[in-house]
């Protein structure tokens, strides 16, 4: 009976049962790239116990959060010496080391509809073009079986009529050829229509990446300096490139196959209830198992994906903070020790995915199975109805394939669920990060008349803490005047808060209580982006320059700079001549941070970007204080020309930096404890002269 039923079409079946199995590969071999494989989080709070009981990279990394909170040149010296100290017991206890990280946020976190629509939006046309073009395929596709169903009538006709082949033909084909090219049709526009929603959702999809690529990079930029005290870069890197694309991809996805996929499911439904409602319940009958296990399965895949991409975030961050420091690293043949590190991340990660990978096909095994199970009650009920005559040949195939494609369509729903699961773990950080509000708002919107300005700065008993150690006070009722024109020099020991201060003229944060002015106006009030543009100027010990040629360094200060005024300002700064000496000149590639020019010309290079700037407050962090004696004089000569008509706040613990200097205020835990000239303050015999006495922090070496 059965065998009867499938010899009639036996020639049709067996091509879709290939075309079946070959898309049941694809599935499961798309299935399976899902099981290849983050809130963002920085160092937890150092204490002592930690740095004398962990490991090399335990301890650098919170005595690196120390420096980053606040430390100057002397913490990065005794960090240097402290590492020399302990990289005999680091070698014993690096098995051991660990890197902390703050508590995550939940993993659970909600996706941003809102969010995901508005950038959405300016491709809604596009989108539009595709959805209807993906919808037309489905349409088409449902019409296919019931065409194939047409055919296979027309050929089980001939067959049971028993006329002669000579006698049929003309018949056969006057009966065929109507199916025949309505099916020849379907398959052309299938085509066409195919194009075209792939191209289009290509191009919307792209543009939709980009969209939340810049936008994404845009808030990062504009969170205040807390939030990088915190994150680590491989993090947001991740963030920027592995979620955008994860994002992208499901989206595409989900748009392409899914909306198609259930559109067809849909149809075929309807049309497997039209031939047959006794076989269309025995098809679904499996439907509502599949969909309560869906579900289940859904909430725990999403958690254990989050925390496998978070995983793989901070691996990332591991690998580009080694890479980053990669001339330490190799200073104190830490690379195994890094590696290990590494490791060690990674292989969390590949447990979190494997596990994910084998839920995700514990799922598909079990709906495939469901799904085939459907294929053979179809066949064994279709083959019962043709026998008593209540199904002919043409209905049983145009059921049977609509079956196929049902159980295609399913298939490739249940695939992209695991799809959508990622994507929306990885959407929901990217648009965690593009919402993001600074933990500290920098505002302000006046700005004063560049004519005018004096350049007067003055600190009013000003407090501050760092977001990240509330309680901690590094400034306490600090006040100090920095008059225009002159130059002001602050000393002090490591930790005192010296570069605090430079940070907060800056206004890489806001004093907690007090007031910093300019001219008399309050630096809350002024727009920020328009002091550092405009106003201030800033050199530190260790600029760093972009991976671009020395021409582009230097116009960074003022991108519409002529190339006239950038040889100029090279000039002035002391960097002509060995620019010119390069075989390139100014169009010399520094390489990444600046590694291909010795610390001298860097600074040169520093200095020649602030004088394009113009500014009329200059902040020294201890230009100098890294260079060796002749870089020096060279580097301080070009400073003394830039220093001139200018206010001047200088950072450094060299004596041969400040004892010119008009004022020096000197630091003691937050506080200024005293103020005066050189000679004034070496007389008073107070802690300037115990400085310069017995600590050596003011000698020439620092």
């Amino acid at each position: 009976m059965l065998y009867a039923a499938l010899k009639v079409s036996g020639v049709l079946c067996r091509h879709h049962l290939s075309l079946f199995k070959v898309s049941a590969r694809k599935s499961l071999t798309s299935f399976s790239n899902l099981c290849v494989g983050k809130p963002l989080s920085g160092l937890a709070k150092p204490s002592a116990a930690s740095l004398s009981k962990s490991g090399s990279s335990h301890c650098r990394d919170r005595l690196h959060h120390v420096l980053v909170l606040g430390g100057g040149c002397t913490a990065t010296l005794s960090i240097a010496i402290g590492r020399c100290l302990l990289q005999t017991r680091v070698q014993c206890s690096q098995k051991h080391s660990t890197r902390l990280l703050d508590a995550k946020k939940s993993s659970t976190a909600s996706f941003d509809w809102a969010s995901f629509f508005h950038f959405l939006k300016p491709d809604w046309l596009p989108l539009l073009v595709a959805v209807i073009s993906a919808l037309i395929v489905a349409a088409l596709n449902i019409q296919i079986p019931v065409l194939l169903g047409a055919v296979v009538e027309v050929l089980s006709t001939i067959r049971s009529s028993g006329s002669s082949p000579a006698s049929s033909a003309a018949g056969f084909f006057e009966e065929i050829r109507g199916p025949a090219t309505r099916l020849f049709a379907i398959y052309v526009m299938q085509s066409v229509f195919t194009a075209i929603y792939i191209s289009t959702l290509s191009f919307t999809g792209e543009r939709y990446a980009t969209r939340l690529r810049q936008a994404l990079l845009e808030s990062v930029l504009k969170q205040d300096m807390c939030f990088f005290d915190k994150t680590k870069t491989g993090e947001i890197m991740n963030c920027l490139s592995g979620d955008v694309q994860e994002f992208k991809s499901a989206f595409k996805l989900c748009i392409s196959q899914g909306i198609r996929s259930l559109a067809q499911t849909i149809g075929c439904a309807v049309s497997l209830y039209y031939i047959s409602p006794k076989m269309t319940m025995w098809t679904v009958v499996v439907l509502p198992v599949m969909l309560a296990s869906g579900t289940l399965f859904g909430s725990f895949l999403r958690v254990l994906s989050r925390k496998a991409q978070e995983q793989t975030a901070r691996a990332a961050g591991v690998a580009d903070e080694a890479l980053s420091n990669i001339r330490t690293v190799r200073s104190f043949a830490m690379e195994d020790t890094e590696a290990e590190l590494f490791k060690r991340e990674v292989d969390k990660a590949e447990h979190l995915h494997t596990a994910l990978g084998i839920g995700i096909g514990c799922f598909q095994g079990l709906t495939n199975l469901s799904l085939n199970g459907v294929v053979l009650g179809v066949l064994y009920v279709g083959g019962t109805m043709m026998e008593s005559n209540n199904l002919n040949a043409g209905q049983v195939m145009s059921f049977f394939v609509s079956s196929q494609i049902i159980q295609r369509s399913l298939s490739q729903l249940f695939v992209l669920f695991g799809h959508y699961v990622r994507g929306i773990s990885a959407g929901s950080r990217v648009f965690e990060l593009i919402n993001l509000k600074n933990e500290v708002a920098i505002t302000g919107t006046n700005q004063l008349d560049l004519g005018t300005l004096r350049g007067d700065v003055e600190f009013r008993h000003v407090y501050f803490a760092y977001p990240t150690r509330p309680k901690q006070t590094v400034l306490e009722d600090v006040s100090l005047k920095l008059p225009a024109g002159k130059i002001v020099a602050i000393c002090g020991p490591s930790g005192s808060g010296k570069s605090t201060i430079a940070a907060l003229l800056e206004r890489f944060d806001d004093v907690s209580d007090g007031s910093i002015t300019i001219d008399g106006h309050d630096l809350k009030e002024l727009d920020p982006d328009w002091l550092r543009r405009s106003v201030i100027g800033f050199i530190r010990q260790e600029p760093l320059l972009f991976a671009t040629t020395i021409k582009e360094n230097i116009r960074y200060g003022k991108p519409d700079a002529t190339d006239e005024e950038v040889y100029e300002a090279a000039r002035q700064a002391n960097a002509h001549d060995f620019i010119m000496s390069f075989p390139r000149q100014y169009d010399t590639v520094v390489g990444e941070r600046g590694v291909t020019v010795s610390g001298g010309q860097k600074q040169r290079i520093a200095i020649a970007r602030a004088l394009l700037k113009n500014p009329h407050v200059l902040i020294l962090d201890e230009a100098t204080s890294a260079l060796d004696t002749e870089s020096e004089q060279v580097v301080q000569a070009a400073l003394d020309r830039l220093s001139k008509g200018r206010t001047v706040l200088v950072i450094a613990h060299r004596l041969s930096t400040i004892r010119n200097a008009d004022i020096i205020a000197v630091l003691l835990d937050g506080n200024v404890v005293e103020i005066g000239d050189h000679k004034s303050l070496t007389r008073l015999k107070g802690v300037y002269w115990k400085l310069t006495q017995h600590h050596g922090l003011l000698r020439g070496v620092g």
